[in-house]
């Protein structure tokens, strides 16, 4: 299981790199080069939870064009410790953008979703998503097993304001959270992003119910970015936790 496990974590990692190569073959063959090189985002990130148990983790994103790849790994104190990978390819026909991505973690874990962005100045926001419900610590903290709609503008100068809402659709559980995100750009290399989410729901089925707020801030500087949430009930446990995360662009 390690093994195949392992192999998966190969595979995704390298589909940038498979992405080059066939552009390059493409290239080669129409007599073009391409201006497009691969970058990286790296993001260690802590997490302060009020039980005490704290917990960190990195994550390393590749991006190739249309191609993202990445691979974490996260660490907390009572020793429960997981190692990811992933991969998002990015399309766009009649029918908007669409974004399908795979995730794979050891523990077994399997997951993918798939989202649509639909019109550009107002635009539409759909998403799925499915696991293989094997043990994970959801570093995105919005149900994985769940459908996604909302709405958002760009029509505002220098920013894009939106809506979104994500409802758990396979285990009872009630789970919703509903997001409502501010980015604004000061210049090509400056930008702010607020998250405002409210939370309500059980973390298995039967449970008591629990609700909680989060806010999140986001500043970007050229190349290094910062990000600090505070969270209530994070993951639907009764448990608060402040997140802080700063990284850098490559």
């Amino acid at each position: 299981m390690f093994k195949f496990t392992f192999k998966i974590f190969l595979l995704i990692l390298c589909m940038p790199y498979f992405a080059i190569a066939q552009q390059n073959a493409t290239d080669s063959n129409n007599n073009k080069n391409s201006d497009e090189k691969v970058t990286y985002k790296l993001t260690p990130t802590y997490y302060s939870n009020s039980d005490k148990k704290d917990a960190s983790d990195i994550n390393l994103r590749a991006n190739y064009g249309a191609h993202t790849s990445w691979v974490g790994f996260y660490k907390d104190q009572e020793s429960f410790q997981q190692l990811r990978a992933g991969y998002e390819y990015t399309t766009s026909n009649d029918l908007g953008q669409w974004v399908p991505s795979i995730q794979v973690a050891s523990q077994g874990f399997i997951g993918g979703s798939i989202n649509n962005q639909y019109g550009d100045n107002v635009y539409s926001i759909l998403g799925f998503g499915r696991t293989n419900m094997r043990p994970y610590y959801n570093l995105n903290f919005d149900p994985n097993d769940a459908y996604t709609f909302g709405i958002g503008t760009k029509l505002i100068p220098r920013t894009n304001l939106y809506f979104y809402s994500v409802h758990d659709n396979r285990f009872n559980t009630g789970q919703i959270i509903s997001h409502l995100v501010w980015r604004y750009s000061v210049s090509p290399q400056e930008r702010y992003t607020l998250d405002y989410s409210y939370k309500r729901g059980s973390q298995e089925e039967g449970e008591i119910r629990v609700t909680g707020k989060s806010l999140t801030f986001g500043y970007d500087f050229s190349n290094y970015f910062i990000k600090l949430a505070r969270d209530q009930k994070v993951n639907f446990t009764q448990q608060d936790q402040t997140r802080f995360s700063l990284g850098f662009r490559f």
